[in-house]
């Protein structure tokens, strides 16, 4: 015997989905919904996440002028040269002059021990200079007195032909220049000395 056919009255309208598919309907739009929340999630978190513009490059006049240094700022500025007055009702600037070597003041030293041996010896040095004339001139002889000033520290002032009855000039100022080129001398005492220092020019024999 053949089962029982079912009645049409028990089967769903057409166009109605039973109630199988109708949750599987739902589980679609709910997966729908769900997707298009987290689409739109995403593209608000990636806009407020958009990178900053990198800095502006500085320009090279900016990278040429060195930063400013705070500690050297802060060093205040050395004080204004403290003038002190002289004695008296005047008052006043107080100005120092210091000369040179002591050259310019009256000599009233003496030469010392080595102070005359050391112009001595620039003495027999001179001898030259009139040798070497002296091949030119065999007649050639005479004096020269020269003026030597020492200062006090045994510098050299200066120095001067003062007497010369030889009748040229060359010998005594080659013996001036050989007392020139020492540049300082054994210090005199009390002070600059003016010394003279007399030479005798003569051939050998006479």
């Amino acid at each position: 015997m053949s089962p029982p056919s079912r009645s049409p009255s028990s089967r769903a309208p057409a166009g109605v989905p039973s109630s199988g598919n109708a949750k599987y309907a739902v589980i679609a739009v709910v997966l729908l919904l769900a997707a298009g929340g987290i689409f739109a999630w995403r593209s608000l978190t990636n806009r407020d996440q958009t990178p900053a513009p990198p800095p502006p490059i500085p320009s090279a006049a900016a990278l040429d002028k060195p930063p400013p240094n705070p500690h050297l700022d802060d060093v205040p500025p050395p004080p204004p040269p403290e003038e002190k007055p002289e004695g008296g009702a005047g008052g006043g600037v107080r100005t120092v002059y210091v000369a040179g070597g002591g050259c310019e003041a009256k000599c009233v030293g003496a030469p010392s021990t080595e102070l005359a041996q050391a112009l001595q010896v620039r003495g027999q040095q001179a001898r030259r200079c009139y040798n070497s004339a002296l091949a030119s001139d065999s007649t050639l002889k005479g004096h020269v007195t020269l003026a030597v000033k020492v200062g006090p520290g045994g510098n050299l002032c200066g120095v001067s032909v003062a007497a010369n009855d030889m009748g040229s000039p060359g010998v005594a100022n080659c013996a001036a220049n050989i007392f020139r080129s020492v540049g300082s001398y054994p210090a005199p005492r009390g002070g600059c000395v003016d010394a003279t220092v007399p030479l005798s020019f003569v051939p050998q024999g006479q």
